[in-house]
């Protein structure tokens, strides 16, 4: 998990979803606004319709801030992932988790430039 200063609470999710520019990766959405602050900020939002039990959500939202957790000081930016329509994710399923890491990888890489 990266410190509380590094992730976004749900009104400034709610102004990143409104006022975003988005990156695509093959499963997931990057919504990318700049912000003052000097260093990143990360959010996720994961559904029932995504992640079907609290357990696989939390899984996904930690693994996931793992992930990000190398390029929260890299930039300047308010970044809410989010997954494309019909993904569905399960903690327990390997091709879900490889999938989950590539997109994450790629979204990185686009968050980094």
């Amino acid at each position: 998990m990266i410190p509380k200063i590094y992730r976004l609470s749900e009104n400034e999710v709610k102004k990143v979803l409104r006022f975003r520019k988005p990156f695509f990766a093959y499963g997931f959405i990057a919504n990318i606004l700049p912000n003052k602050i000097g260093h990143n900020r990360f959010g996720v939002v994961f559904s029932g319709k995504h992640t079907r039990t609290s357990i696989a959500r939390n899984f996904y939202r930690r693994r996931l801030y793992d992930s990000v957790a190398d390029i929260c000081i890299t930039g300047s930016n308010d970044i809410v992932f989010v997954p494309k329509k019909g993904k569905t994710f399960h903690h327990k399923s390997v091709e879900d988790i490889a999938g989950f890491d590539k997109d994450m990888g790629f979204l990185k890489k686009l968050v980094k430039k």
